[in-house]
């Protein structure tokens, strides 16, 4: 997860820094941390990305046209 993708997946679900740091249960200094690019600890960033996974987000891989994020496909039996 890059520092965009985590402030395209907060803007997607309508969180700002505050709620994101509350959900994963970190600070919010850490998320503004991870967004300005800091290195954080990577059960920090597991943390982080998982409970962006837990709300719907996938996190698309740079494969030529930049990393991004979108809301999971809702499985057929939703």
């Amino acid at each position: 997860m890059t520092p965009i993708q985590s402030k395209m997946a907060r803007v997607a679900l309508g969180w700002g820094t505050r709620d994101l740091a509350q959900k994963a249960s970190v600070s919010p200094d850490t998320i503004a941390r991870l967004e300005r690019g800091e290195r954080l600890r990577a059960g920090t960033m597991e943390t982080i990305r998982a409970t962006f996974e837990a709300a719907g987000i996938e996190f698309i891989p740079e494969n030529g046209g930049g990393a991004g994020v979108r809301f999971r496909k809702p499985s057929e039996s939703n």
